[in-house]
């Protein structure tokens, strides 16, 4: 049966008093959520750059010991050089084993220059692993507070919300598509969610502005579908809205 205006209208109102409740449960969030998202991304983000940090200390502290490696096996070419001037038999040998002395120790000079280096830079990211792991301790503790308190604001309000998005659902079916397509996008538009109001104190209680007394009469006769305006916003009379809070 096709629904009568008056019947639209308190369809309509209906649905944003329940829309209306769920927002305050959500407002109750607050920030909340987006919190715990972007304090679960600033952990992400340091756990990856501790693990950078982590193998590139690995890659030096390895790059130590190859470098360790290298000088022994200088030393010991150099212990094997010195035993060879012994037995050289003429200047050419001498020279030649003696540039290669000189070389393995040009070798190790370079090795431990390199140790040196590595062992500065070791302790420079050994402190920005030690900040970042604090930063990243820190945070832990942060988003496992805002956790929990997210947890309980849930659990406190979730059968509540529940049952109000059942109760939205159900009254979706009672208006039809084009008014409810409206509806939507009023409601997505405006900065409090309210896409049917009402008038108080002779103006739109949405945008506060002045309704004239002809257009109010045209409200309250319930005869058509009339919107604010200034806001856009759907309008129903003071008395329709009390009837609802009483239903």
């Amino acid at each position: 049966m096709e629904q009568t205006i008056e019947q639209k209208l308190k369809a309509l109102y209906e649905l944003q008093t329940v829309h209306t409740k769920i927002d305050r449960i959500r407002q109750v969030r607050g920030e909340l959520p987006m919190e715990v998202a972007d304090l679960e991304d600033d952990v992400a983000g340091l756990e990856t750059r501790i693990q950078k940090i982590k193998n590139e200390l690995d890659d030096l502290e390895d790059e130590i010991v190859t470098r360790k490696n290298l000088i022994k096996d200088s030393q010991a070419n150099i212990k094997k050089y010195e035993a060879q001037l012994n037995e050289v038999k003429n200047n050419r040998e001498y020279d030649a084993i003696s540039k290669e002395i000189e070389i393995q120790g040009l070798d190790i000079q370079v090795s431990e220059k390199k140790i040196r280096e590595y062992g500065y830079e070791i302790a420079s990211k050994t402190t920005i692993f030690e900040k970042a792991q604090a930063d990243l301790d820190a945070r832990r503790a942060d988003l496992d507070a805002k956790k929990e308190e997210l947890g309980t604001i849930t659990a406190e309000t979730e059968k509540e919300e529940s049952e109000l998005t059942a109760a939205a659902e159900k009254a979706q079916q009672n208006i039809e598509e084009r008014l409810l397509t409206a509806y939507s996008r009023l409601r997505k538009n405006a900065k409090n969610g309210l896409a049917v109001v009402t008038i108080q104190r002779d103006s739109c209680s949405g945008c506060f502005n002045q309704i004239p007394p002809q257009r109010q009469s045209d409200i309250r006769q319930r005869k058509k579908i009339i919107v604010c305006e200034h806001c856009g916003r759907i309008l129903v009379d003071e008395v329709m809205a009390l009837e609802e809070e009483q239903a």
